[in-house]
């Protein structure tokens, strides 16, 4: 059996932990909602205490995230659909499987983090023809060189975004338009009483500190779309409802309630190219 690997984070960074574990642990159930066999190999890699994850988090956090996961792979998927051989950035990619999940055989695939996690991540991936891993920030511009653009642009950020400032997010979207002409993006935010919720129920229950704490927060979606008349709003994707028919009914009516008052949901933007 191979060696654990040791975890060597800021806290920060250790908040990716989170949704890997409720990924993985979400196959061990009868019926589970999502299938990620790479989130199970990775846990089982790691040297870390996942047992103390469990016994800290709420089932509907663990919940919430494989449906994040799920509400991303269905954009993906239909962006892939359209654009077989279209271009899918992961931005603040951490540990996440998507690729492993829907992989069409055709997309070119690019992973994007800061030099700890991109050099955790070697250990556990490796890179292929069309999946490369690059070291860089999500707040920089130097690493877009190296994004080869296919028949569109889609941009992930899963449970990434909200960790900025509102001007700093602002900055990257208007940035990855840009210079990505036509891009699409796809990203979970939080309501500010979602934000709230998750630093006292996700970050301090997981024993992290003030400075994993949520900072975005949004009010309403019109707000978003107001920094740049580009922008469109393609969808927006609330975890629970028709996802979560199989929950219990007491995690399923907390779920909606989640969604009714936005505590976190995906929204799928497009960013439309010059006339």
């Amino acid at each position: 059996m191979a060696a654990k690997i040791p975890i060597a984070l800021s806290d920060v960074q250790n908040t990716m932990l989170l949704p890997l574990w409720g990924r993985a642990f979400e196959a061990t159930k009868p019926e589970p909602l999502l299938v990620d066999p790479a989130a199970i190999a990775m846990v089982d890699r790691l040297d870390y205490d996942f047992a103390a994850v469990r016994a800290t988090q709420a089932p509907i956090s663990q919940v919430a995230w494989v449906l994040r996961a799920v509400c991303i792979d269905e954009v993906v998927t239909a962006f892939l659909t359209e654009h077989p051989r279209g271009t899918v950035v992961n931005l603040g990619c951490g540990l996440d499987t998507t690729f492993e999940r829907v992989d069409n055989g055709g997309v070119r695939w690019y992973d994007l983090d800061l030099e700890p996690v991109i050099a955790l991540r070697r250990q556990l991936v490796q890179d292929s023809p069309r999946r490369s891993m690059i070291t860089g920030s999500v707040l920089d511009t130097d690493w877009f060189a190296q994004v080869e653009v296919g028949e569109g642009v889609l941009f992930v950020a899963a449970g990434l975004l909200y960790y900025f400032e509102p001007e700093q997010v602002e900055a990257t979207l208007k940035r990855l338009a840009d210079e990505f002409a036509g891009c699409e993006f796809v990203f979970d935010v939080a309501s500010p009483f979602g934000v709230a919720v998750s630093n006292k129920k996700v970050i301090d229950a997981g024993g992290l500190d003030e400075r994993s704490y949520l900072r975005w927060g949004v009010a309403d979606i019109s707000d978003l779309l107001a920094w740049d008349d580009r922008f469109e709003l393609v969808d927006t994707l609330y975890y629970f409802g028709d996802r979560a028919e199989s929950l219990p009914p007491e995690l399923r009516a907390m779920g909606q309630a989640a969604d009714s008052k936005q505590v976190q949901y995906v929204v799928h933007l497009r960013s439309r190219r010059p006339s």
